[in-house]
């Protein structure tokens, strides 16, 4: 088996370099390195046990942000399976107050001592505590066993209690890691088909005879449109090409080869054609906590024209798109600076990239953003997998 620290090690290369394509691939191969950590991860004896896992957790998540602070679908996912964890250790540990007749009931009865359970952190216990019908008091927990229970505690506490003891506290153990990367299966699942559920919701949305605009390429989106088609919806749709990458070109060349009628424009037109459309539909790269959305550049200028004419902008994106950061917080880098060679030719304009200027500056600045601000008062609604 790879070791952990070079997978983390292979994976954070590899946003570093932006070898990654898309936030489904990023959240997808995010979530299955952070279940081979926590699935190497070893727990020593006598800790807390999810507090073993956090900190791992914690620990490679930090590396992956810092690799490529643009991706938030990294820190999504690593924020999920922290949560994950969490509520997997609350669930194990409401479970053994229960056992330990930690009810209404049962604050009378007979109880044990609350070593038998070290791995559980007081903040656990708490917490675990208010799903009860009534909480004890720490003093009941340590102070209130009768006397019959501890002396038959106490006549057990031989050999075979101490075995039983680790033999517990290492099923504990095994038994709260299953369950994390079982949940973690599970958000495997929801990344993976996060494109259909979406989809599935198009002929709500989608009407007969109705122009569809969008803008670049989503696999998304152009999910969400066939399946429309598929449903018999009679539609068009204006792909806005999405300059300087051109990713239109290719999201037109899919709707065509699914039967959809399409028209492509370049972005300057958008404005023109707006008028006779009746929904803008697009992907995104990130949803904030304020509804802003992150998304490919040209994006704000269609909200904008689409808010001007009174059309619906409707932003399609899989929940681990779905960020708790909001666009002002310092950790949060809003764009990506990509190569100027997307824009300009370099042979051609090399006499204006010299270096002319008294200060030693070039002449000649290029600038090519790869993600626009569309701020939350110009999305008309959100369709997620959820």
């Amino acid at each position: 088996m790879p070791d952990t620290q070079a997978l983390v090690n292979e994976f954070v290369l590899k946003l570093k370099r932006r070898k990654v394509e898309g936030s489904q691939a990023t959240a997808k191969q995010t979530a299955e390195l952070l279940r081979s950590v926590i699935s190497q991860q070893r727990v020593p004896p006598h800790t807390n046990q999810a507090g073993v896992l956090i900190d791992a957790i914690k620990a490679v998540g930090e590396q992956l942000i810092a690799a490529n602070p643009v991706e938030l679908a990294v820190g999504n996912v690593v924020r999920r399976v922290l949560h994950i964890i969490r509520e997997e250790d609350l669930s194990l540990a409401t479970t053994a107050i229960g056992g330990l007749g930690l009810s209404a009931e049962s604050d009378n009865e007979d109880n044990v001592e609350q070593d038998d359970h070290p791995g559980l952190s007081a903040a656990v216990v708490a917490a675990a505590s208010r799903f009860t019908l009534r909480a004890p008091s720490l003093h009941t927990l340590l102070e209130g066993i009768p006397d019959a229970a501890a002396a038959h505690h106490t006549s057990s506490s031989g050999g075979d209690s101490e075995g039983k003891s680790k033999s517990d506290k290492s099923l504990r153990i095994r038994k709260l890691k299953h369950d994390v990367i079982e949940a973690v299966n599970q958000l495997l699942q929801e990344i993976d088909t996060c494109h259909e559920l979406i989809a599935e919701q198009a002929v709500e949305h989608i009407h007969q005879n109705e122009v569809i605009l969008t803008l670049g390429r989503s696999r998304t989106v152009m999910e969400f449109l066939c399946a429309a088609k598929e449903k018999k919806r009679s539609f068009r749709v204006f792909v806005a090409e999405g300059a300087p990458r051109y990713q239109g070109h290719i999201l037109a060349k899919e709707l065509v080869a699914r039967g959809l009628q399409t028209t492509v424009i370049t972005d300057s037109a958008v404005f023109a054609m707006i008028s006779r459309v009746n929904m803008v539909i697009v992907g995104a790269h990130a949803i904030m906590a304020n509804g802003g959305v992150i998304a490919p550049v040209g994006l704000n200028m269609v909200a904008l024209a689409a808010q001007r004419h009174a059309v619906p902008f409707v932003v399609v994106a899989g929940s681990h798109k779905l960020c708790p950061l909001y666009p002002h917080n310092p950790e949060v880098l809003l764009n990506d600076l990509r190569s100027p060679a997307e824009l300009l030719d370099f042979g051609e304009f090399s006499d204006c990239m010299d270096f002319g200027s008294g200060n030693g500056a070039p002449l000649l600045h290029v600038v090519n953003p790869a993600f626009d601000y569309v701020p939350p008062k110009l999305v008309s609604l959100f369709i997620t997998d959820t």
